[in-house]
């Protein structure tokens, strides 16, 4: 299976993440946070599911969100002293299947005019949240700021969108009905920022 957009408008989705269980999504939680591998898994959608299927008992909610928070956290850690030990070398670095450089530079232009607030906004911004505490630890954030914004977004990221889905699943009847189109619509809002940031792009080179 893969975690392309496809597949989540097909239902794959739901499918994976109850034959992954637990484990399965943390890691994938933690390698979308700044492990510079993630930046292809299904982040927003994912942890949306994970919690529609804790209303349905498949999850314990409690167990499931300190999970994710937890993964989150130590992903952008992971991420930030990825960039403070090696980031320079990443220029450097030729593109590959797994790794592109123009994802760093969003990332760094994205740091460079949001500063701190990155580690934040970044969540909720496919690719560039994957680069995003990277680029912080080749800025010489201090770790104890950094720290700081990266609880933050862990809390908003991992813990809002999981009880989002969790209480959406526990309050509408039947919401298993209309959970390809709440994906859908969830993937669909996590593209915008970046058709937003490519059309602004163009903008300034024409």
């Amino acid at each position: 299976m893969s975690f392309d957009l496809q597949s989540l408008l097909t239902g794959d989705l739901k499918s994976i993440i109850e034959a992954v269980g637990y484990m399965g999504v943390f890691l994938m939680v933690f390698a979308e946070s700044g492990m510079l591998l993630g930046f292809f898994l299904p982040g927003d959608s994912l942890l949306f599911t994970a919690g529609f299927l804790a209303s349905t008992g498949i999850f314990d909610i409690t167990f499931l969100t300190i999970g994710c928070f937890v993964a989150a956290v130590a992903g952008d850690t992971g991420g930030y002293y990825i960039g403070r030990k090696f980031g320079k070398r990443l220029y450097a670095r030729e593109n590959s299947k797994l790794f592109k450089k123009e994802h760093l530079v969003q990332a760094q232009k994205f740091y460079e005019k949001h500063g701190g607030k990155t580690i934040i906004l970044a969540r909720f911004v496919p690719v560039i949240r994957a680069f995003a505490p990277v680029v912080a630890g080749m800025a010489d954030m201090k770790y104890s700021t950094f720290i700081s914004y990266n609880i933050i977004g862990g809390l908003l990221w991992a813990i809002g969108l999981t009880l989002t889905g969790y209480f959406l699943g526990s309050l509408i009847p039947n919401v298993d009905k209309y959970l390809l189109p709440i994906i859908g619509a969830i993937v669909l809002v996590s593209i915008v920022p970046g058709l937003i940031h490519i059309i602004k792009e163009k903008k300034k080179t024409s």
